[in-house]
């Protein structure tokens, strides 16, 4: 498994191929990334490459955190990130790769943090049915209904689906294509997890074949 990418959000476009196809795809920007340090089975207890993109000023950084980066090099980044390589497959230490870093065509898996939508009822959040729009119902007719059982067991199950706080979790969406790169952008077919602005982690993906 080799590393990934860090790459912002830019939003969302349509590209004309040249057989006459529209495509959506989201638009990444990604920042130069670069080797900062290597995880060791003997030290850590497992391999691993630590990678830093955006570079960033040293005030706006904390204390800790700027004495690391000053052990590593002395450069800063705003962003840091693990990605467990195997010794034998890790790339050195100073070197530096971006968008060109997958190539077209490529599956990969993409993380990120899914838009939050505050709180939301039944309905929005699992896309329940409700209840009677007539017959009896009154008031609550956009209500989820029952959640308990009787005496026995006499209490509502951890996970049962209810109103509650919606979105803003780690969402990961496999096998999605590259749909190429330009310049330090990067191009994916579809949608992905994330708001505007966000960073997005993309990274091989680990249930199809390149």
């Amino acid at each position: 498994m080799r590393s990934g990418i860090l790459g912002k959000k830019l939003g969302m476009t349509r590209i004309l191929a040249d057989d006459g196809r529209q495509y959506a795809v989201t638009v990444l920007k990604v920042e130069s990334h670069q080797v900062l340090a290597h995880k060791t089975m003997e030290k850590h207890g497992y391999e691993a490459v630590v990678v830093g993109t955006v570079e960033t000023e040293e005030k706006k950084l904390t204390k800790p955190m700027q004495g690391y980066f000053k052990a590593l090099g002395g450069k800063f980044f705003k962003l840091l990130k693990e990605f467990r390589v195997l010794a034998s497959e890790a790339p050195a230490v100073g070197e530096t790769y971006g968008a060109d870093f997958f190539k077209n065509g490529q599956f990969v898996d993409v993380t990120g943090v899914s838009i939050g939508k505050g709180f939301a009822g039944g309905i929005k959040r699992h896309n329940f049915g409700g209840l009677r729009a007539t017959h009896g119902v009154s008031v609550s007719h956009r209500s989820h209904g029952s959640t308990g059982n009787r005496e026995d067991p006499g209490k509502v199950f951890k996970g049962k689906r209810m109103a509650g706080h919606m979105g803003n979790v780690q969402v990961t969406m496999q096998n999605m294509r590259v749909y190429g790169t330009d310049g330090d952008l990067l191009l994916i077919h579809g949608g992905v997890p994330g708001p505007k602005g966000g960073y997005i982690l993309v990274k091989d993906a680990v249930k199809r074949a390149q």
